[in-house]
C-alpha cells in the first residue's frame, strides 16, 4: 500500500518511525457530467473573476474570506512559522479505555506501518502494551495543513489510527428527540424484543452493496448495446398505522424470510416457543401424555381384576353344580335301598 504520510510515533522518549497508509477504500461508482445532446464532457475551468481568464495551478494560492467578503491572502510561508510540533510526529498524549471514545468523533481510518527494521522492536512494544492494557492511545498529529486528533488501537498484528473530530466539532443532539410525551407499553417492548431476536445477528462480511452491483449491470448492458435489466420492485408492506400491528407484521415477515413458519395467532401468544432438541419431548407434551398412561394402566388393572372375578365365579358355579348333582344322585339311591329292605323283611 502506498504511504500518504511519513513520520514517527512519539511514545514518551521512544520514537517509532512509521508510514501512514489508508485503511479503507471507496468502491462507489463515479459518473462524469456530459452534454446530453452529443455526449461531450463537461469540465470546470478555474477562472479569475477579476481578469475573466483561465489560470493554471501555479498561479493559484489560498486566502481567508472575512465576514464582509474581503479576501485575506495567506501564504505557505505565513503558515510555516506557526508552532506545530506534530508536523511529522504522532504524539501520544494519553491512554484511555476504548469505551471513553464517542463513535461520533471517529473519522478516517489509517494503518501505521513500521518504517524499516529499526522500528520493529518499539512498534511491537507499543502494540503489545496496548493489547495488555485493553486501552487505546490518544494522539495529536498534523495532516494536510492542520493539527488533528487521533486514536491508536490494535487490529490484528498492526496498529491502526482513527482520526477523531475535536470535541467541539461534535454537535449536541438538542432538538432531535421527540418533544411529545410518549408511553411505550410492555407488550410493544416484548414484540420489539421478539423482532430483534428473530432478525438475530449477522456476519458483516456477508453484507454487500446491492445498489452498486445493480449499477454495474446497467453499465455493462449499455456498453454491450443491450437493454438494461429492470430491477425487481421492492415488496410493499402497505401503510400500517398501528404500532403493535406493525411489530407483529415485522416479526412475521422476518420469520418468513428465514424460512420459518410464521405465528398463527396475533399478539404475544403468537411468539414462537423455543425449539426442543431432537428426541426430547416438550414438558407440556409429557404432562399431556402422563394422564393417558395412568388411565391405560388403570384400565388394564381393572380388566385383569374382572378376569379374576369371572374365573372365581366360574369355579364357584362348577362346585355348586357338582354338589347339586351329588345330592340328586343320593336322593335317587335312597328309595331303592328302602324298597330292598322292605322285601327282606317280608
Amino acid at each position: 500500500m502506498r504511504s500518504i504520510w511519513n513520520g514517527a510515533i512519539s511514545f514518551g522518549l521512544v520514537s517509532i518511525p512509521i508510514k501512514l497508509v489508508n485503511a479503507t477504500e471507496s468502491h462507489s461508482i463515479s459518473f462524469r457530467q456530459i452534454h446530453t445532446e452529443d455526449g461531450g464532457r463537461i469540465r470546470y475551468r478555474k477562472v479569475c473573476e477579476l481578469e475573466d481568464r483561465e489560470v493554471d495551478s501555479a498561479e493559484i494560492g489560498k486566502g481567508y474570506e472575512d465576514a464582509d467578503g474581503t479576501i485575506i491572502p495567506i501564504t505557505d510561508e505565513d503558515l510555516s512559522h506557526l508552532p506545530l510540533p506534530t508536523a511529522r510526529t504522532i504524539e501520544i498524549v494519553a491512554f484511555v479505555p476504548g469505551d471513553r471514545i464517542d463513535p461520533l468523533q471517529m473519522d478516517a481510518a489509517y494503518y501505521l506501518q513500521a518504517g524499516g527494521a529499526p522500528a520493529a522492536k518499539p512498534y511491537t512494544l507499543l502494540r503489545e502494551a496496548l493489547k495488555r492494557s485493553n486501552k487505546v492511545a490518544i494522539a495529536k498529529y498534523a495532516l494536510r495543513g492542520r493539527e488533528r486528533l487521533g486514536m491508536l488501537r490494535v487490529v490484528g498484528d498492526a496498529i491502526a489510527m482513527h482520526g477523531l473530530l475535536w470535541p467541539d466539532e461534535v454537535r449536541a443532539p438538542e432538538g432531535v428527540a421527540p418533544d411529545a410525551d410518549v408511553t411505550v407499553r410492555d407488550k410493544e417492548l416484548d414484540l420489539a424484543d421478539a423482532l430483534m431476536d428473530t432478525l438475530g445477528e449477522v456476519d458483516l462480511d456477508d453484507l454487500h452493496d446491492e445498489y452498486r452491483e445493480a449499477v454495474e449491470e446497467v453499465i455493462a448492458a449499455k456498453a454491450a448495446g443491450e437493454t438494461p435489466p429492470e430491477a425487481p420492485s421492492a415488496p410493499s408492506g402497505g401503510k400500517v398505522l398501528d404500532l403493535m400491528a406493525a411489530l407483529e407484521k415485522s416479526v412475521r415477515a422476518a420469520k418468513e424470510s428465514r424460512g420459518e413458519e410464521p405465528p398463527a395467532e396475533a399478539g404475544l401468544r403468537s411468539l414462537p416457543r423455543p425449539k426442543q432438541p431432537a428426541g426430547k419431548k416438550s414438558t407440556s407434551a409429557t404432562k399431556r401424555a402422563e394422564p393417558s398412561a395412568h388411565k391405560s394402566t388403570a384400565r388394564t388393572a381393572k380388566t385383569a381384576k374382572s378376569a379374576q372375578s369371572a374365573k372365581k365365579a366360574t369355579s364357584t358355579t362348577k362346585s355348586t353344580a357338582k354338589k347339586a348333582t351329588t345330592k340328586k344322585t343320593a336322593a335317587k339311591k335312597t328309595p331303592a335301598k328302602k324298597t330292598a329292605a322292605r322285601k327282606r323283611t317280608a
